[in-house]
C-alpha cells in the first residue's frame, strides 16, 4: 500500500478526516472547497464524488492546488509567478515554499531559479533561495 500524503504527523495542518492522512499524492481529489459535488458521508467523515473518489476540501491545508488528480488524472504542478517587484521576490517565494506539498518543491525551486535568473539579473538566485528557505 502506498504511503499516506500526510502521514501521522498530528501537527500537520491537514484536517483529522482528510484523504492525504490515508492515500498518497494522486490518488485522491482536491477541491477548493466543500460542494455538493462531493457530499459528506456519515458513515466515514469523508467527502467522495459520485464514483467513489475521496475529496479533499481545504487546499491551503495540505499545500496542493485544487486539481481533480484521480478522477480526471490531473497533472499535479503549479505555476509560479514571482511578484513584479524584486524587493518581494524574498517573501512570496518563502510564502509559496514553506506552504507547498514537498511533492512539489523540486519543481517549484527550479521554476524559481529560473525566473529569478531571467526577470531579476540583479538578483543572484541562490542567494535569494538561501533567504527564502532560511
Amino acid at each position: 500500500m502506498p504511503e499516506p500524503f500526510v502521514s501521522s504527523d498530528v501537527h500537520h495542518l491537514a484536517c483529522g478526516v482528510c484523504p492525504s492522512r490515508l492515500y498518497s499524492v494522486g490518488e485522491f481529489d482536491v477541491f477548493e472547497r466543500p460542494t455538493s459535488e462531493c457530499p459528506f458521508s456519515k458513515a466515514d467523515g469523508h467527502r467522495y464524488l459520485s464514483d467513489g473518489t475521496p475529496v479533499c476540501v481545504h487546499p491551503e491545508k495540505v499545500g496542493l492546488p485544487a486539481g481533480r488528480y484521480k478522477s480526471e488524472g490531473a497533472p499535479l504542478t503549479i505555476e509560479l509567478e514571482l511578484p513584479p517587484d524584486p524587493s518581494d521576490v524574498v517573501t512570496y517565494l518563502r510564502a509559496v515554499l514553506w506552504g507547498a506539498a514537498p511533492v512539489l518543491l523540486d519543481d517549484l525551486i527550479s521554476q524559481a531559479q529560473e525566473q529569478v535568473r531571467v526577470r531579476f539579473p540583479e538578483l543572484d538566485p541562490l542567494t535569494v533561495m538561501r533567504q527564502a528557505l532560511a
